[in-house]
């Protein structure tokens, strides 16, 4: 049996785990991502708790395989920096692969958490049969991991899958990367809780809406998560019809809506996806929803992608 260290770095936590070549997480545990300190004091955070993690398993340093890392991007996994992430402003341009290497003599694997999760659901989870799908993410944001002819599609720097940056609809106002109706702007976690508060004139979380759209309680945000399920739908018909997948699985917290979600989803394919084979895309929940951030940057040690 062999051990890998998944590192899941995110803008509000770090999640930690011992991970082995089965996919069991023996042992994890997390951090708040403190914005406060420099992104080396971070990792050296990051890297006390992996270390009191190994230890308290037992497991020695030699036994572990590697140590994988998943982040946000944009990044650069060519020279193992965190590039420009929205929410991370003081990580830009930081070198994280170098940063761990100060701790650690181990081989270190490093991409983009969306990609990281995509290897982990054709390990182990929704994708295991397929060779050809994507793994896209709504929650805070959209992004995707793209598997493709039995490989990831990484990209040149590793940020293939920014597909939360696809235009979906250019009159819905201004994204933070400056074009207009980007995808995670009019369709993720955070643009369903920012249109429905500005609806009803005060704060409401994404799953205030989606209780006050099932309910009935209020025809204005019904008729909002209905148009939000509705971009969703486009975005997969716009990758089914550039990638031509034989599945989507669909995670993240937008995704546990459940069959509200993937029935409008399909319904949308159904009618509208290009190829008539791609109109019968499965389009399914993700199997990892729990601890997949972990077990997809420990995958890049244990998976051959």
């Amino acid at each position: 049996m062999s051990y890998a260290v998944g590192i899941d770095i995110g803008g509000t936590k770090t999640a930690i785990g011992l991970v082995d070549s089965d996919g069991q997480v023996l042992s994890k545990s997390s951090l708040p991502t403190d914005h406060t300190v420099s992104p080396a004091e971070m990792v050296d955070r990051i890297a006390s708790a992996v270390k009191q993690l190994t230890a308290g398993t037992g497991t020695p340093e030699s036994d572990l395989q590697g140590i994988g890392i998943g982040a946000p991007g944009p990044l650069n996994t060519k020279l193992g920096q965190i590039v420009k992430p929205p929410n991370m402003s003081g990580w830009w341009g930081f070198p994280v692969v170098e940063s761990f290497k100060r701790h650690f003599s181990l081989p270190i694997s490093f991409e983009n958490d969306a990609t990281a999760a995509a290897l982990a659901e054709k390990w182990l989870g929704a994708a295991r049969a397929a060779d050809d799908f994507v793994f896209i993410t709504i929650s805070t944001g959209i992004g995707a991991g793209i598997y493709s002819h039995g490989k990831l599609l990484t990209g040149a720097t590793g940020n293939a899958g920014d597909v939360g940056h696809f235009v979906i609809d250019p009159a819905a106002g201004t994204c933070v990367c400056g074009q207009q109706g980007c995808w995670e702007y009019i369709a993720s976690g955070t643009a369903i809780a920012r249109q429905a508060s500005q609806l009803l004139g005060r704060s409401v979380s994404t799953k205030e809406a989606f209780d006050l759209a099932f309910s009935g309680a209020d025809a204005r945000i019904e008729q909002l998560v209905n148009q939000v399920f509705r971009y969703i739908g486009i975005g997969c018909v716009t990758l089914i019809n550039t990638l031509d997948p034989e599945l989507l699985v669909i995670g993240g917290g937008v995704s546990q809506i459940g069959a509200p979600l993937f029935d409008t989803v399909t319904d949308y394919v159904k009618q509208y996806a290009l190829n008539p084979s791609g109109r019968n895309t499965p389009i399914v929940p993700a199997a990892l929803q729990q601890d997949a951030g972990l077990i997809g940057a420990a995958a890049l040690v244990h998976v051959t992608y």
